[in-house]
């Protein structure tokens, strides 16, 4: 049991996991932050542009 522990304490391919989804998790959240600005302005930009031909 002792060994067990000890091997999966030192074993650094776990580590490895837990660090790419950690960088995976903060990638994601500033990609969906940046598309739901950029999104929302570009909304409004093409609303204008729409607008400004019909008239």
């Amino acid at each position: 049991m002792y060994y067990q522990l000890q091997r999966l304490w030192t074993d650094d391919q776990g580590q490895d996991i837990a660090e790419y989804a950690v960088m995976l998790a903060v990638i994601l959240v500033l990609v969906v932050g940046t598309v739901r600005l950029i999104g929302g302005n570009a909304n409004n930009a093409f609303s204008a542009t729409a607008s400004a031909i019909a008239q």
